[in-house]
């Protein structure tokens, strides 16, 4: 039986891919993961059986890393640990560099005393940066991050890169689009705008809404991964994504659609809360992935079709209104203030 360790597993995408890895295969999981705001037990708290190990730690903390390498020894690490919100990363950048580069590298450093036969890093397309009027960018284009967080992704994908040349260490990349789903923290465009949609709230736009983005379904992200994991070539790159593009506004008028469908509702009437807020800084206006590579090398495609995994995340939003609570509490009032309530900078 293969043992992984998924760094970050009780985060948004890493919960989805323990699920997939508990459904899906037999092999052994070691649930790594800080707890931070974004990381919630009670994402894979159903999942627990003699096959999945939960451990609370920091990636940072490399003598523990090293430990559970020591006592498991994992066939493969699938990092998502990650500080992953640009608009966070605006307020504050050091977590992002703490965590982003400085936990990678001590991960790194663990995996040369200890040896695994797959590192897999999950990265993100923004480290292409912005793509506007431009080509989409294949695994190849050059690196142009626009915000301190893809900054400090994109150093991380080098510095895993970088310990492949100089220390043959079994690194693959994979960056993925804007990924949605359930279990996603409501800080991000889709969920936050169904809490606020299901609570009556104002619905938040930054600057225009025409900034395009590609939206992958968080299930056939983790497949992808998956694939990667089994089939990848080490040493390679991959890009995730649906090849479709879409502006956040339409995505908006989406979420109305969806929730107004499950409510027996007009979605005109949500629709008029629309309201267009200061747009953050350094916005970039369009990423584009092109995702040949994965889709011939690992055979993988995307199986959900936007509407319909839109409407399964308003559905599943709806039937954990508790989970939903639980999760935004005090501090993430105070974190929505500073990033909508008021005009960036002034904070």
């Amino acid at each position: 039986m293969k043992t992984v360790l998924v760094t970050g597993g009780c985060g948004f995408i890493g919960s989805n891919f323990v699920r997939l890895l508990s459904a899906d295969t037999d092999w052994r999981v070691i649930n790594f993961d800080k707890l931070t705001y974004a990381g919630n037990l009670e994402n894979v708290a159903d999942l627990y059986h003699e096959r999945i190990r939960f451990v609370q730690g920091d990636i940072c903390d490399r003598a523990l890393v090293e430990r559970i390498l020591k006592e498991e020894k994992p066939w493969a690490v699938v990092n998502f640990a990650a500080e992953s919100h640009v608009d966070r990363s605006i307020l504050d950048a050091l977590p992002f560099l703490q965590t982003n580069i400085g936990g990678v590298q001590s991960l790194l450093e663990a995996v040369r005393k200890y040896p695994v036969d797959r590192f897999l890093h999950i990265s993100t397309d923004e480290v292409y940066g912005d793509k506007e009027g431009k080509e989409p960018s294949t695994e190849e284009s050059s690196l142009s991050p626009s915000s301190p967080y893809a900054a400090t992704k994109a150093a991380a994908d080098l510095l895993c890169l970088s310990y492949r040349r100089t220390y043959g260490l079994p690194i693959i990349v994979t960056r993925s689009s804007n990924n949605y789903g359930p279990y996603q923290f409501p800080e991000k465009l889709i969920p936050l705008l169904i809490r606020n949609g299901l609570n009556e709230l104002e619905l938040p736009v930054y600057g225009d809404g025409k900034q395009i983005r590609d939206w992958l379904f968080v299930e056939d992200n983790c497949r992808a991964i998956l694939g990667v994991l089994e089939k990848g070539k080490v040493g390679s790159i991959y890009n995730i994504g649906t090849s479709e593009e879409r502006t956040n506004l339409d995505v908006v008028h989406g979420i109305c659609a969806a929730i107004a469908l499950r409510q027996g509702a007009e979605s005109e009437k949500l629709e008029a809360r629309i309201r267009f807020v200061t747009d953050r800084p350094g916005h970039d206006r369009r990423y584009a992935l092109d995702t040949t590579k994965v889709r011939t090398e690992i055979g993988w495609k995307p199986r959900a079709v936007f509407v319909t995994g839109l409407k399964q995340t308003v559905d599943w939003y709806l039937d954990h209104s508790e989970w939903i609570s639980r999760v935004t509490s005090g501090e993430y009032r105070k974190y929505y203030d500073s990033v909508y309530a008021q005009a960036w900078g002034t904070t």
